[in-house]
C-alpha cells in the first residue's frame, strides 16, 4: 500500500524572503486560495511575529482557508510562539511551526549560546507551543551541518515534548542527493522515538539539488513532508519546487509508490498568479511551468508527437492546467462571465468595488486588444490600483515623443496621494524618459536594480509584463505593471514600486 506524501508549501513565507517578493495581505489571501485549490495539505502563511501586516495576513488566511492546514514559523520564544497561536486562532487546522539553530557555526556566530543553552530553549519552545495547539513542527536551521550526535540529542528531546512533525533543513542548499537521504535515514535510525514524529525535508536549490535533494530525503532518508515553494521560489536560488517534485512522484509512481492530494491541474495557474504577483518571471525552459515545458521544436520530435506523443512527452500538458491557457473571453462578455472566469481562476476579490473596478479595466483592456487570455485576467487584477485604496502613487496618463536622431521626452501624469501633478523629462529611450519624469518629480533617490520585460501571452497585440526592481536604504521591493504599451507597463510598474517603498513594515529574517 502506498504511503501519503504530505506537501508543505511555504510560498507565502520562504519565498517572500525572495529580494523585493514581499506581498500585501490581499496578494497572500488570493494565492492562499489557490493553494487550496491545489489541495497543498499544509499552507505557510508566514511568520506572525515578525510585523504587524504579516500577522493580519496570517490571521485573514486562518480564518478564510478550511480544507488546508495553516502554518505559522515562530523562532524558539514564547512571544514568537504566543503571537503565532493568536494569529491561527480561527484555523480549522493549525499548525505552529518553530526553530532554531543547531550547526556550530550558527549556534557560535549568530545565536551566542551554548550547544546545552540551545537544547534547552529548543525543549521549552516545543513545550509552550504544545500548550498552544496540537500539531508542532520543529526545525532544527542548517540541520544538515550540525554534529549528528548533537541533533540526535535535540531532536529526540523535542518529539519527547510534543513536536509532531520533524523538519530537517538544507538551509544553504550543501547537501547532495545520496549524502542527504542518508543522513535523515541516520538520524530516523539512532533516535528511539522517532517514529512519533513525521519527518520533513526542507531544501534550497544554491547548487541546483533542491528537489533532487527532497527526492532523496523521501526515498532514501523515509521522510513524508517536503517542504516546497511555487515555482521555487525563495531567497538566494531559491527552494523546492513544488511542481516539480509533484509531477516526479505522479510521473514515476512506479518508483515512488507515494500518494498525493494535489490536484495538478491547478499548477499552471498557481505558477501565473506566483509570477503576476511577485514579478518573478519563469523562465520558458522551466519544468512543468515553462512555456517551453511542452513544446517540441525538433522536426524530428515533432514528428514523433505527432504520431504518439508519449514518444517525447512524459506527461501531459493539460494535466498540469496547460489546457487553460486559451481565449476565453472578448469585449462583448458581460460582468457575470467576467466574475465566473476570475472565480474559475482562483481570484477572490474582497468587495463589489474592486470588482467593478477590476471590470472596468477588463472592458477598456478588451477594446484595445481583441483576444483577452488568462494571464491577461490575472495581470489586470493584481494591479495595486485595482485593490488598495491606499496607494500613494497612482497613474493616470502618459505621452511620450520618439523618433531617429531626436533625444525622446515624456510626460507623465500621476497622482500623489490622490492629486494629480505632471513630470517632464528626456531620456535615452522612451522608457528611460518616462521614469524619470516621474523621479524628477517623486526624487525618490531609489537606485534601479532590475529591470525586465514579459509578454503575457503570444502575438504583438500581446500585453507587455514589466517589473522594476527598486532599492533604497537597504530595502529592495518589486513592482510590476502591464499594458498593451511597453512604456506605460512600465511606468505603472515603476510607480508600483515606489508604493512599496513607502510601506514601512520591518520584516524579522526567518528560518531558511
Amino acid at each position: 500500500m502506498a504511503d501519503k506524501l504530505i506537501i508543505f508549501d511555504t510560498t507565502l513565507r520562504d519565498g517572500e524572503q525572495s529580494p523585493g517578493a514581499s506581498m500585501t495581505k490581499d496578494e497572500k489571501l488570493r494565492i492562499a486560495r489557490q493553494l487550496e485549490r491545489l489541495k497543498v495539505d499544509v499552507i505557510e502563511a508566514g511568520f506572525a511575529a515578525s510585523s504587524n501586516g504579516d500577522f493580519e495576513a496570517v490571521q485573514s488566511i486562518a480564518n478564510a482557508i478550511k480544507d488546508s492546514t495553516i502554518c505559522s514559523l515562530s523562532r524558539a520564544n514564547d512571544r514568537d510562539i504566543s503571537r503565532a497561536a493568536e494569529a491561527l486562532r480561527g484555523a480549522n487546522s493549525a499548525r505552529i511551526h518553530t526553530f532554531i539553530a543547531t550547526s556550530p557555526l550558527h549556534m557560535e556566530k549568530k545565536l551566542r549560546m551554548t550547544p546545552e543553552q540551545v537544547l534547552e530553549q529548543a525543549k521549552q519552545s516545543v513545550r509552550f507551543a504544545r500548550n498552544l495547539v496540537a500539531d508542532i513542527e520543529f526545525s532544527p536551521e542548517d540541520g544538515y551541518r550540525s554534529e549528528p550526535d548533537f541533533l540526535c540529542r535535540v531532536l529526540e528531546a523535542v518529539i519527547a515534548e510534543g513536536a509532531t512533525t520533524i523538519n530537517v533543513p538544507d538551509t544553504v542548499g550543501y547537501a547532495i542527493p545520496e549524502l542527504y537521504g542518508n543522513f535523515i535515514k541516520t538520524l530516523r535510525e539512532r533516535i528511539p522515538n522517532s517514529d512519533k514524529a513525521i519527518w520533513s525535508v526542507h531544501c534550497h536549490n544554491d547548487l541546483g539539488m533542491a528537489v533532487a535533494n527532497s527526492l532523496a530525503g523521501v526515498m532514501i532518508g523515509g521522510a513524508r513532508q517536503v517542504e516546497c515553494t511555487i515555482n521555487g521560489l525563495g531567497e538566494r536560488a531559491g527552494n523546492c519546487s513544488l511542481e516539480e517534485v509533484v509531477m516526479a512522484i505522479k510521473t514515476r509512481r512506479d518508483y515512488f509508490n507515494l500518494d498525493l492530494a494535489i490536484d495538478t491541474q491547478h499548477i499552471v495557474a498557481a505558477s501565473r498568479m506566483v509570477s503576476q504577483t511577485t514579478g518573478f518571471v519563469v523562465q520558458p525552459n522551466k519544468a512543468v511551468v515553462g512555456a517551453n515545458a511542452f513544446a517540441h521544436a525538433s522536426g524530428i520530435h515533432q514528428d514523433g508527437v505527432l504520431k504518439a506523443r508519449d514518444t517525447y512527452e512524459i506527461m501531459r500538458a493539460e494535466d498540469v492546467g496547460w489546457s487553460a491557457n486559451k481565449i476565453v473571453l472578448g469585449k462583448l462578455s458581460g460582468r457575470n462571465a467576467f466574475k465566473q472566469r476570475l472565480q474559475e481562476l482562483g481570484v477572490s476579490l474582497e468587495s463589489e468595488t474592486e470588482l467593478n473596478t477590476a471590470f472596468t479595466r477588463f472592458k477598456e483592456l478588451a477594446d484595445r486588444k481583441s483576444e483577452i487570455f488568462d494571464e491577461d485576467i490575472l495581470a489586470l487584477v493584481s494591479d495595486e490600483s485595482v485593490t488598495s485604496e491606499r496607494e500613494q502613487y497612482g497613474f493616470v496618463s502618459l505621452a511620450q515623443q520618439s523618433e531617429t536622431g531626436e533625444q525622446p521626452r515624456a510626460r507623465v501624469v500621476f497622482t500623489v496621494d490622490g492629486v494629480e501633478v505632471r513630470g517632464e523629462s528626456v531620456g535615452n529611450g522612451p522608457v528611460d524618459a518616462s521614469l524619470k519624469a516621474i523621479e524628477s518629480h517623486v526624487k525618490s533617490g531609489a537606485e534601479m536594480v532590475l529591470y525586465s520585460v514579459n509578454a503575457i501571452s503570444g502575438s504583438t497585440e500581446s500585453q507587455g509584463e514589466v517589473t522594476v526592481r527598486l532599492q533604497n536604504s537597504g530595502r529592495v521591493v518589486n513592482g510590476v505593471g502591464a499594458d498593451p504599451d511597453i512604456v506605460v507597463a512600465s511606468a505603472k510598474a515603476y510607480l508600483s514600486a515606489l508604493n512599496k517603498l513607502q510601506s514601512k513594515a520591518d520584516r524579522v529574517a526567518a528560518q531558511g
